[in-house]
């Protein structure tokens, strides 16, 4: 049968879209609550949105009124796809906020620094995550799983950074005018691009023999990505952004960027690589090659960092489950690969920004920021899960170290950053900064 002859599919049932628009509404009405409640004992938003999901998930509320969380997130597919969609959309505007944020007279002039960063916090967690892969308890490796397989994933968990959780931690914190901001921005794209290059092979190591073809395969469409934008990408985007800034209100440039920002990520994704490396390409983009107004981006910054990320970051904890850590040895793996986590990223930072020449306490400042793990964790642990090469015990520990570094972030950043003076070029870039929000510099960030 022809598909205009076809039975027009039957839109959304009454239940499932009520369901969903609780779903929704209680989680942003949470995130905002507990993003704000956390800026007011000093911590970043971010670490009360992240903790929405953990209460109303399998670690708390189905534990406390398990009827209560099975009517408001029923074990559907469907509907747990519908909540998955606002927040892969959040999270690619955002890393695309974040994308446009960046600096890259910074990263040019600084390149090698941020370079000498990444390959330490890569290098020496990875090590680390391997060898601990191999001496964990086979109970935590699932039944079949080959355990090479098993401790290259583990390695390229503990070596991965969170550039959304880390986004929104310097964005929270107003550092991501400082050096150091974009610096660990600069690192972490490098540590994440390496990262889903790695969970390519080894998820393909999983279901099939690796061969020298996947390994090239995914390294050519790394490249071509940056090949694309640097040569038809930038044209493309000022082409658009220039017919968007015809009209005088902000709306058709919202629009472009956003649309601009998604289909990039589509691009990235239909290849095989994290959509979200994609969106962050496409930021650079927008500020360089389109050389938008920031006045006009305004309301974009604010929807996202005030809608569509507290959302997402607020779903990410929705598949946790803690309560396995109350078995005994799970516990004891979990802090064990916990440590190795901590230590290998900072280490590894801290050595190669000391070697870079940059001072310990700005060395400090970028092993803290690396070291968050946050949400890009997370779906790392669920690619496992769903690969069956993590099991359930070895999957909640993955999300604790994601949780735990997040949360260690903060703190750190602050003691350290106290320490380094601000110099002429980031308060510059600061006023740059202020643009977005339409406020003079030292005026109070609405979002926080």
């Amino acid at each position: 049968m022809p598909p205009s002859l076809a039975a027009p599919i039957a839109p959304i049932a009454a239940h499932e879209l009520l369901v969903f628009l609780l779903q929704v509404g209680i989680l942003l009405m949470l995130a905002v609550s507990l993003g704000r409640l956390a800026a007011r004992f000093g911590m970043p938003a971010v670490v009360g949105e992240l903790s929405v999901g953990v209460i109303l998930g399998p670690s708390l509320l189905a534990w406390a009124a398990p009827g209560v969380y099975g009517w408001l997130f029923p074990a559907v597919p469907e509907q747990y796809h519908l909540l998955d969609a606002v927040g892969q959309i959040g999270v690619l505007l955002l890393v695309g906020l974040t994308g446009m944020h960046m600096d890259m007279g910074l990263v040019r002039r600084r390149g090698g620094t941020a370079a000498g960063v990444s390959i330490g916090g890569l290098v020496i967690p990875l090590a680390l995550g391997i060898g601990a892969g191999f001496v964990l308890p086979k109970a935590l490796i699932p039944e079949g799983t080959d355990v090479t397989v098993f401790a290259l994933f583990m390695g390229v968990a503990m070596c991965v950074s969170a550039i959304p959780v880390i986004a929104k931690t310097l964005m929270d914190m107003n550092l991501l005018h400082r050096n150091i901001g974009q610096l660990t921005l600069t690192a972490g794209m490098i540590d994440d691009a390496f990262g889903w290059f790695m969970l390519s092979i080894v998820s393909a190591m999983a279901v099939n023999a690796v061969s020298t073809a996947t390994v090239l395969t995914s390294f050519a469409y790394l490249v071509a990505i940056i090949v694309f934008a640097l040569t038809l990408g930038r044209p493309l985007v000022r082409h658009t952004l220039r017919l968007a800034a015809r009209s005088d209100e902000p709306g058709p440039t919202v629009a472009a960027a956003a649309v601009l920002v998604i289909l990039a990520g589509a691009g990235t994704h239909a290849l095989g690589l994290e959509a979200v490396f994609g969106a962050f390409i496409c930021g650079i983009l927008i500020t360089t090659a389109g050389k938008v107004d920031p006045t006009k981006l305004a309301p974009l910054r604010t929807v996202v960092l005030s809608g569509f990320a507290p959302i997402f970051f607020a779903t990410a904890g929705l598949r946790m489950d803690l309560t396995a850590l109350a078995r005994p040895e799970v516990l004891l793996a979990g802090l064990a690969i916990l440590a190795i986590a901590i230590i290998g990223k900072f280490l590894g930072a801290y050595a190669g920004a000391r070697l870079s020449r940059l001072n310990r306490w700005e060395a400090l400042a970028l092993g803290a920021g690396l070291n968050a793990r946050g949400v890009i964790e997370v779906v790392v642990a669920m690619v496992g899960l769903r690969l069956g090469i993590l099991s359930v015990e070895a999957y909640t520990i993955v999300i604790l170290v994601a949780i735990v570094t997040s949360l260690m972030a903060p703190p750190i950043l602050r003691l350290a950053m106290a320490k380094v003076e601000q110099t002429s070029e980031e308060r510059i870039r600061e006023a740059e900064h202020q643009a977005w929000t339409r406020q003079p510099v030292g005026g109070a960030d609405p979002i926080v």
